[in-house]
């Protein structure tokens, strides 16, 4: 009887110490994954930003990322060239160590119907963050690849480095998809090829006319050869460069081609609509998402809203409307209560194009404010030297001001740290920068920082343990042309060999503590560490190309620096970018490639 009455009393003990554990359990659940939106904008100077000295173009919201949150003043690219240093970006480790590093005069991918990009063998921060269960997004420009071997095979595609949803550019925006505003695209061969199709088709027509006149015998099989590699020449000038705006002018989602060629005029907006859809479909659990505007590359937008509004022509009218994108990106995560656990930067992939102007609408190109040089010039400051802003309320104190060297690269451990990977990685270059943000530390962990132009190592940078010095060390600096110019004006953009550099024995040396212009370089008279900076510097070369396992250095034949660290091949050979019309991207049957996207939502 005892026992019978005792029974549902032990029962409610155990089910009310089973309420009490269910009750902790909740109390002490799982905090979330932060969430992290990057926004990069192309081709941006340092000096065109109002937090970043500029009180003449209004950058209200870029501005207001900087006051809430963490702005880097030595903000380092990788390369001054969009697609090493997006490579660099992505992947956290030089480009040289991806093949993405040139040897030549073509820096920069060209077609997307070549076969070079980022290797599928390569790991970005985007897919180390899917395999941590985030979902992942690249909204915007992407300019590292395609297809390999086949149209269909995306082995360079953003959804295969680890981006779950991909809508944009898988090139970039550039001048030949708006007519009117020229070409980009080895613009001399096109030249070239039209000048030789012409000559061959005036050959043929007088030829063609001496022999009905009866001036001379003509043999019909000469006619014939001739007629034939006359059309040859001109198939070759006129499929890969004549249609590039239906070539790399498209819009993909994912790995579908949804417009071809695009429509420039409506494509911002697009972006933006696509960006805030991303942060509100996936608002409930952890996501990345990289926000690669098509701004401020050439040529220039025209969106009326903001033509004529800014004190700097069309440059000025552009730039205002990145910063209210970027507001409106800014509203969309704030709207949504996610900003105490949303990591926001803001950066650009290198500095701006001082050679890109206009007679008609001025300078097109940025302003890389007191630096020297700018995009395509190796390691000079300006070119290299970008904004850096972090803007997380709920982690990092809100106005801190960071003077200590950091790199683009940064981004991949940092963002695997906060994940929570521990997984091993390969040899990275960037370091986890959430120390410094955090103000743990005082003190980046980049000692030494190397600048690349193309494959070779162009500028060193070293700052010393205990010093504010930060010294670079330049072993070549490119040809300013015509002489006295500030820029490569007679060929547009500079180049990384031959007669194009000049090479410094010593090196040119200069503190940019004390001379951030590098305007005055230093000699052993006048920096007494002179001897001890150009010894420390050419050791940490010697550490760092022992880190390039099998790297064959730029000053071989062509042929043996096909193959790039750990065995890569390197992407950016003429055989890689040119043209290859069974890689090319098509909507339809190729080659009547062509569709267009249903824009009415946005």
């Amino acid at each position: 009887m005892r026992s019978s009455l005792l029974a549902p009393l032990l029962l409610s003990l155990v089910l009310a110490a089973g309420r009490d554990v269910t009750g902790e359990k909740v109390e002490k659940k799982v905090e979330k994954k932060p969430n992290f939106v990057l926004m990069m904008v192309d081709d941006l100077g340092i000096g065109d930003i109002g937090c970043y000295g500029n009180d003449t173009i209004r950058t209200p919201n870029i501005d207001r990322l900087a006051s809430e949150g963490v702005k880097l003043t030595q903000h380092v690219a990788a390369a001054p060239l969009c697609t090493p240093s997006r490579a660099a970006f992505m992947t956290g480790r030089y480009a040289i160590r991806s093949g993405m590093g040139s040897t030549g005069r073509v820096q920069v991918l060209l077609f997307l119907g070549g076969s070079g990009g980022l290797p599928p063998s390569e790991t970005t921060f985007a897919k180390r963050l899917q395999q941590q269960g985030y979902t992942t997004g690249l909204i915007g420009k992407w300019h590292l690849g395609v297809s390999c071997e086949s149209r269909g095979d995306h082995c360079h595609h953003p959804n295969q480095h680890g981006f779950s949803y991909f809508y944009g550019l898988p090139f970039t925006l550039f001048n030949d998809c708006v007519s009117g505003e020229g070409s980009d695209v080895l613009k001399d061969l096109q030249e070239a090829l039209r000048n030789l199709t012409l000559l061959l088709l005036i050959g043929i027509f007088t030829i063609v006319c001496v022999r009905v006149m009866g001036l001379l015998e003509v043999s019909l099989w000469l006619l014939v050869p001739l007629f034939l590699l006359s059309i040859l020449a001109a198939a070759v000038w006129y499929f890969p460069f004549m249609l590039l705006p239906t070539w790399n002018c498209i819009i993909m989602r994912n790995q579908e081609v949804i417009e071809q060629p695009m429509t420039v005029e409506t494509l911002p907006h697009r972006l933006l609509g696509e960006a805030q859809n991303f942060i509100k479909r996936n608002a409930d659990h952890p996501f990345l998402l990289f926000f690669s505007l098509a701004h401020i590359h050439t040529p220039l937008f025209t969106t009326p809203a903001f033509a004529g509004k800014s004190r700097h022509g069309r440059y000025g009218d552009n730039l205002e409307e990145v910063d209210w994108i970027i507001g409106k990106v800014t509203e969309t995560v704030d709207s949504l209560g996610l900003a105490d656990n949303t990591m926001m930067y803001f950066t650009s992939d290198h500095g701006g194009h001082l050679e890109d102007a206009d007679p008609r609408i001025g300078q097109k190109g940025g302003w890389n404010g007191i630096y020297k040089g700018g995009k395509a010039m190796g390691g000079w400051e300006g070119g290299i030297r970008v904004p850096g802003i972090f803007r997380w309320p709920g982690r990092l104190a809100a106005g801190r001001v960071l003077e200590e060297p950091t790199s683009l690269m940064d981004l991949y451990p940092t963002l695997k740290y906060l994940a929570e990977d521990t997984e091993p990685d390969r040899q990275l270059d960037g370091h986890n920068l959430m120390p410094l943000l955090e103000g743990k530390t005082g003190r980046s962990e980049h000692e030494f920082m190397f600048h690349y132009c193309g494959m070779y190592l162009n500028a060193v940078r070293w700052h010393p343990p205990g010093s504010d010095s930060i010294f670079k060390v330049h072993l070549f600096t490119p040809n300013f042309s015509p002489p006295g110019a500030g820029g490569c004006y007679d060929t547009k953009v500079c180049l990384c060999h031959g007669d194009h550099v000049t090479h410094h024995d010593p090196p040119l040396v200069y503190d940019l503590f004390h001379d951030p212009s590098e305007s005055r370089p230093l000699a052993p008279d006048t920096e007494p560490r002179y001897a001890e900076v150009l010894e420390q510097t050419a050791k940490a070369v010697g550490r760092h190309k022992s880190t390039l396992t099998n790297q064959h250095t730029a000053d071989k034949t062509h042929s043996k620096a096909s193959t790039d660290a750990h065995g890569v091949q390197n992407q950016l050979t003429w055989g890689k970018i040119l043209w290859r019309p069974w890689l090319q991207p098509c909507c339809g049957t190729f080659p009547f490639c062509g569709c267009k996207e249903n824009t009415t939502t946005f």
